[in-house]
This record gives C-alpha cells, structure tokens and sequence, in this order.
C-alpha cells in the first residue's frame, strides 16, 4: 500500500535531531516564548525575507491576530478566495469581519485577479489571498489592486512555505504573511503552530502584544488580547525541518516532474508558470470521475485525499453567511484528487501510481 502520507516515516530522518531538540528544551524548563521562539523567529524571518516573524498558536490564529492588528473597521468587507480552506474564512469572520468569496482561476486554483477587481466596492477593506496547494498568487496583479483602492493585503501562506513569485517567498508581498505549521505542511511542527511575518515594525510590535493577552511585557495589558503563542518545543523543531526544508522541496519538485511527464493526457494536472516557484505541498489533479478514481487507485494500494470535498459556500456552518453561487469552487471541489507526494515517497512510488492512471478504465 502506498499510503498518502505517514508522519512517522517522514520524520524519521530527522529523528536524532528532533529527539536532541525536545531534550534541549526539557532540560531548560522554559516553555512558553524562550530562546527556541526568539531564534526561529529571526531564521524563518530570513528564511520569508521580511523583517520580522512572529510565532503564534496556529495558522487560524495568525489569520485573525493580523486583521486585528490592522484595525479595520469593524465589519469590513475582506476579498477571499471561494475555494479556501474554511479556516480562513472562520479567521476573518473570528476578526469581526465579513468575507466576500471571489472565484479562482481553474487553472491555478488561485483567486483570479481579474475578479478580484470586479469585487471591490467602497466597503471593502482588504484582501486576503491564499496561495492554494503551494503555488503562489498572481501576487503583481493582486498588489495593483490594493495600491488603486487603498486596501490591505493579507496572505494566507498555510501552503505555500517557500513557494516564490518573481524570485520573491510568498508572505513577503503583504502587509501581513501568514503560515501554519501543522504537521502535514512542507514546513510542519510535531503539534499545531504558526507565525505571522511582516516588514511593518508597527504591526509587529501590535502582533506580539496581542498574542500574549495583549500585553507587551509582565502584568501590564495595553489590548484585550489572546493566548496565542507558538510553543518551545514546537519552535525547537520547526528549527531542526527549518533546515532541511530546501531538501523536501527539491525532492517533491522531483516528484512532480515525474507526475507531469508520466500522467496521461485526459487528466487536468496542475498549471505551472516559469515566473513562479511551486513547492507542492499538495499535487492536485482533477477529473470528472474523481470518485471513482479515487476508488480504483484504492482498490489498487494507493491512497488519495480529497483537498477539499465540500466548498466553503455549503459547509452548514455558513449556511446564512456565505450567500450566493460558486460555479468554479464547486467544480473544483467535485473533480480535485490529491495524489501522493512527500518526503517518503520515492520515483517507483511515483511511476507506479502513474501507470495505475493511466489504465483507469473510466478515463473517458
């Protein structure tokens, strides 16, 4: 059975290194907002290409202490793609705001710039791209339209850790970057974690304040905050995989090549564009008898997932908040399968699964 993911054989490689790490931190009995967050704020930082980096609890988090931070008005319209993870969505919603969906391009799976134009209205106030399955945004375009209507960026970067558009890491374009660190990420903690990255010394500072109850140091509370912190432990091994990341993006790179030159004709694969630097954190195809090719790879020893089986606009959750139609979010979601591609995979792994595609015998 090739398995879609295993944590444990994935880490295994850095297994002594991980174990080193969590000892170090154990033995120093200091657990919350120490040394190891200190130092993997200035390496991801550098690693992002910003200024400043702060941990935080999660990706959801980092989300919604950014929009805090810009001090929107409260029920602001943000621009957000129809076809993103429901948590950004939550985080704007969490943040008092109000989301507007905006269709991807199919191609990319990205929110379409050319939309995106179409959407904004004098109640808008920022938008917040998240760059899908580890491609960056058309981020020029985006940018352009925020200049011209004086609007914030937000970057949902959960995906898209080393991803690049024009030679530049994606969370480095924003006002606000923002990633999560859960463990099946390209850059995954052993537990939940997250960090908000930005160039604005202002909106650090307000960031670190509200992560931390709001306050800026011991017992003195200048914002009604949140406990959102990223961990020592959790910060001690995104340091160890911090290292190491180039690695696993170079060998998930190799890997695509192999799905791109091997995968059959019949089958929309994902859309590459030299301006931009893909990392595949997921390698989604689509097909129009996704079901039952999920089943028949299944059948065969291969496990797939689906990314994301239900679009925002019909999660019962947002049954009256996310009004309208989304043709393109839920042609996506009916047809999208992610195939196998991490660190534990090798090219026969890869080759395999491309030829039990290309004898599926619903093709057509």
């Amino acid at each position: 059975m090739i398995d879609y993911e295993n944590l444990s054989s994935a880490n295994t490689t850095l297994l002594k290194e991980l174990e080193a790490a969590s000892l170090k931190v154990i033995r120093k009995g200091w657990y919350i907002l120490g040394e190891e967050v200190e130092a993997f704020e200035t390496e991801f930082a550098k690693f992002v290409g910003t200024n400043y980096c702060i941990g935080v609890g999660n990706g959801l988090d980092a989300i919604v202490l950014s929009l805090v931070a810009l001090e929107l008005p409260s029920g602001s319209d943000i621009l957000v793609a129809s076809n993103t993870y429901i948590a950004t969505i939550i985080s704007i919603l969490r943040a008092g705001h109000r989301p507007i969906l905006v269709e991807p391009n199919p191609g990319t799976y990205n929110i379409d710039p050319s939309r995106v134009l179409a959407a904004v209205t004098p109640k808008t106030r920022a938008i917040c791209i998240t760059h899908m399955f580890g491609k960056a945004c058309e981020v020029d375009k985006i940018i352009s339209i925020a200049k011209a209507f004086d609007l914030k960026l937000i970057e949902d970067c959960a995906q898209s850790h080393g991803a690049k558009f024009k030679d530049k890491v994606t969370g480095s374009f924003g006002d606000l970057g923002c990633f999560s660190f859960y463990p099946t990420k390209n850059l995954g903690a052993l537990g939940d974690g997250g960090a908000i990255v930005t160039n604005d010394q202002i909106l650090a500072e307000r960031v670190r304040c509200l992560r931390n109850y709001g306050s800026p140091q011991k017992y003195e509370f200048q914002h009604i905050g949140y406990n959102s912190r990223l961990d020592e432990i959790q910060a001690a091994f995104l340091r160890v995989k911090l290292k190491h990341i180039n690695q696993l993006v170079t060998h998930k790179r190799m890997l695509a090549d192999i799905y791109f030159n091997h995968l059959p004709e019949w089958l929309i694969k994902p859309t590459r564009n030299p301006k931009e630097f893909d990392v595949f954190h997921i390698f989604a195809i689509r097909h129009h008898n996704r079901d039952e090719l999920q089943q028949w790879l299944l059948k065969n020893g291969v496990k797939t997932e689906i990314h994301y089986p239900i679009p925002p606009h019909r999660q019962i959750a947002m049954k009256d908040i996310l009004l309208g139609d989304y043709p393109i979010a839920d042609l996506l979601h009916t047809t999208e399968l992610s195939l196998p591609i991490s660190l534990m995979h090798d090219e026969d792994d890869i080759l395999r699964i491309c030829a039990l595609i290309n004898g599926f015998p619903m093709k057509k």
